[in-house]
């Protein structure tokens, strides 16, 4: 009798599984096809050029490749699709070598097997019949005017599955899932291959504020274990010049197996002290995520943790904080943006620190995070006789739409965020360098 033979089958573990280079080996045909239109087009692209095109959604692909405005985006991948199924057939694309078995294994051990992927949802239920595949009992995929992205692919199949999901008002592509144990989602495919990445909704936020763009050189400068990186990597459609530093050799190496298994390609890791980046380094933006007391983390009435904050650990933490944003400041080059957080509530850690590297960065100024302009965006209104431009990001947009709740410090335009239900406490600021 297998472990899962006693449960209901809404209460088995459930499998989800990618399509594309995960089921069936589809790079091949995927190739053949995009190359095709493309070059009808007039786009000739090498298969090394096109290798941007395998992972995210079609349109997104097409835009990493190409010069096309959206409405041609639009037509080449209709156009596109409709060759695929035209022409390749399921020996174009084999399952990969045991795929079969293996989908038989985890069937036959009591597993609920989904699909979730990107690719339009009825072709995909058509090739697994061709490829005659039927241990899956759902497949959630595009369906064109209703279902768009990989995200809702995802929450399609984790309600075929009978998971428990909750979206993220303020972070389309985030989940939350109430009455999951870590543990529970390390046997799902989507985690194994990168797919999904799980941390909290507090390390989530630095990244959305950074507001990196494709092409940019940015520094990640505390970056172990990875989620921020990887999570930059993403938003950037893996197109920023994205560099990760980590002073710890154990910690290195799990920054860059996170790194592999995420895809995050091209991102290389320093594995120097940060506070010790050579100064011709420069940056378009600068993640500064600090090693920190951790109060914010702090549970109520945990004596273990409790008894690790001691007085020398904090005045660790505030040396090694002050000299990592004063090199930070230093590497940023003019205009350039800089995000400052902590997993910390202490004022020494936070609004302390980041007031004497502002002191002694007289050309980099705070950027308010609290719906007020700055500093700098004040006298320019002024001079011109207008109304002063308040920056938003996601965070700012949370905030005001009171998703997410924060307290006075002693920084007027940073955030202190308190522990809550959905939130770790932490620490976040947004410095940008005078051009």
């Amino acid at each position: 009798m297998h472990e899962f033979d006693g449960l209901p089958i809404h209460e088995r573990p459930v499998v989800l599984f990618d399509f594309d280079g995960t089921v069936a080996d589809t790079q091949p045909a995927i190739m053949r096809a995009v190359g095709t239109v493309l070059s009808n087009h007039g786009y000739e692209l090498s298969e090394e050029q096109m290798l941007p095109l395998i992972g995210p959604p079609l349109e997104i692909g097409i835009k990493l490749v190409t010069d096309m405005g959206e409405q041609e985006v639009q037509v080449v991948a209709a156009e596109y699709r409709a060759l695929f199924e035209r022409t390749v057939t399921p020996a174009d694309i084999p399952l990969f070598p045991h795929t079969a078995d293996l989908l038989d294994a985890l069937a036959a051990l009591g597993k609920r097997l989904a699909v979730a992927t990107s690719r339009v949802e009825a072709p995909t239920c058509k090739l697994l019949d061709s490829l005659g595949v039927t241990q899956f009992e759902a497949v959630a995929g595009r369906i064109p005017g209703f279902r768009e992205t990989k995200a809702e692919s995802i929450a399609a199949a984790l309600d075929a599955a009978g998971i428990a999901h909750n979206p993220v008002a303020w972070y389309p592509d985030a989940f939350i899932l109430p009455d999951a144990q870590v543990s529970d989602l390390w046997d799902l495919d989507i985690y194994r291959d990168g797919k999904i990445y799980l941390q909290s909704l507090s390390s989530m936020m630095p990244p959305l504020v950074l507001g990196a763009q494709a092409c940019e050189d940015i520094l990640d400068m505390c970056a172990a274990p990875g989620g921020k990186t990887t999570q930059i990597a993403a938003l950037t459609q893996g197109q920023a010049h994205l560099t990760a530093c980590e002073m710890s050799i154990p910690r290195a190496e799990k920054l860059e197996a996170n790194l592999h298994r995420q895809g995050a390609k091209n991102v290389p890791v320093m594995r120097i002290d940060a506070r010790e980046l050579d100064e011709f380094f420069r940056f378009d933006r600068i993640l500064l995520d600090a090693p920190c007391t951790g109060t914010g983390t702090v549970i109520s009435g945990n004596e273990k943790s409790l008894r690790g904050l001691t007085e020398q650990l904090l005045s660790k933490c505030a040396r090694s904080q002050r000299a990592l944003l004063d090199r930070a400041m230093g590497a940023l080059k003019p205009g350039g943006t800089l995000v400052y957080s902590t997993c910390s509530i202490l004022p020494q850690e936070n609004e302390d620190a980041l007031q004497e590297a502002l002191d002694k960065h007289m050309d980099c100024e705070l950027i308010p995070l609290d719906g007020t302009p700055s500093e700098s965006e004040t006298r320019r209104a002024q001079e011109v006789g207008e109304e002063p431009r308040i920056e938003c990001n996601a965070l700012t947009e949370a905030i005001a739409a009171s998703h997410v709740s924060s307290v006075a410090n002693g920084m007027p335009g940073t955030l202190t965020i308190p522990p809550s239900r959905d939130f770790e406490g932490f620490y976040i600021a947004l410095i940008r360098k005078r051009s």
